[in-house]
């Protein structure tokens, strides 16, 4: 039987369709605060925007389960006399899958449609030089006449742009959309807090429940939070590339499978104590897990939780994702379910004052 109830699924389609590029998350913050309202005894958010929960406020342990909110996106960088639009990227977007895509500019008048325009293929010659697409040449077509059209309708340099794909399942068994990296996530740690208090979990902890801004340019929102609620303990919860799929190399990606459940990364970062720890729930649980390692950094927010307020021990959580930074990015149904359950059963482990250290 799915723990991930009816409601809970409208609630993430609602979530995963709307808009929350990097710097501009608060209309998805909104939403998620209001889902999760009533599994929490309080909330409160950063003056960036980046959104949490707390259950059992109050005690000198406090435990972060984190996502981030932000999806990659683009910048308006220049209005051409004949009206056409040049973007540069607001995080990790792909230039390669622009062309054809349609696109919803941001103001603050609402959204103005556009399209990311491409010549046809009657016309490119592949041996010229300029027909693969690059950050340099992709543009926007919004239909205007001429560049005091395009300003008319409240666009400008600086204006955000997103991709408008929304949210489908695929043969029963796959979410699919833009931004499963990572407002899943979000939805995890969310359906977590849900868990406990359905299920009356009384933790010797401040459980913090966030939901971090900027992680697409920097782990910019998991740094300034760190700072702010200073945590004892840390779990992260983010997407990792499912291996499986044509055209990536195993020996050098590693080996993830989507359907397998959630991996657990061995890296600098991660402390291992509390690795032991979530590997030993997982075990105790029968929840299926992959293991994965990152050279250096995980280059998640795990990185800015565990180099924060002297250090911090951290661990970190992913989800199989296929297509990522693309709009059809892929999470199979049971890997949901499987982090959910992973990170509820982890923190039941967790004692009040728990001595991570090594020695």
């Amino acid at each position: 039987m799915s723990i991930i109830t009816p409601a809970a699924e409208i609630f993430l389609e609602q979530y995963l369709n709307n808009a929350s590029p990097t710097g501009f998350e608060y209309p998805g913050q909104k939403l998620w605060l209001k889902y999760i309202e009533p599994f929490i005894d309080e909330w409160d958010s950063d003056n960036y925007g980046t959104a949490y929960g707390v259950i059992n406020p109050g005690q000198d342990f406090k435990v972060v389960i984190e996502a981030h909110a932000d999806e990659i996106s683009w910048f308006v960088n220049y209005i051409s006399d004949d009206g056409y639009i040049n973007v540069i990227k607001n995080g990790g977007s792909d230039h390669l899958i622009a062309p054809s895509k349609r696109v919803n500019i941001h103001t603050k008048n609402g959204f103005v449609k556009g399209v990311f325009g491409w010549p046809a293929i009657h016309v490119r010659n592949g041996k010229e030089p300029g027909l693969s697409p690059t950050i340099e040449n992709i543009f926007i077509d919004i239909g205007a006449k001429n560049k005091e059209e395009v300003l008319e309708k409240g666009i400008h340099v600086g204006t955000v742009i997103t991709f408008e794909d929304e949210f489908m399942m695929l043969n029963d068994r796959y979410y699919v959309g833009r931004a499963l990296d990572n407002r899943i996530g979000g939805f995890c740690i969310a359906e977590v807090a849900r868990m406990i208090k359905e299920r009356n979990i009384k933790l010797p902890f401040s459980l913090y429940i966030v939901n971090s801004v900027q992680e697409e340019i920097g782990l910019r929102g998991a740094e300034m939070i760190a700072h702010r609620i200073k945590p004892d303990v840390a779990i992260v919860t983010d997407v990792t590339h499912d291996t499986n799929t044509p055209l990536m190399t195993k020996s050098k990606l590693g080996d993830i499978k989507s359907g397998c459940g959630p991996t657990v990364t061995y890296g600098p970062a991660v402390h291992n104590r509390l690795l032991d720890l979530i590997i030993e729930s997982a075990t105790e649980n029968n929840i299926p897990f992959q293991r994965e390692a990152a050279s250096r950094s995980t280059g998640t927010d795990t990185d800015a939780f565990a180099y924060s307020n002297a250090g911090v021990p951290s661990a970190l959580i992913s989800l199989p994702l296929r297509y990522m930074h693309t709009t059809v990015e892929m999470a199979n149904k049971e890997d949901v379910e499987n982090v959910i359950k992973l990170i509820f059963n982890a923190l039941q482990k967790i004692e009040k004052g728990h001595n991570f250290k090594y020695f």
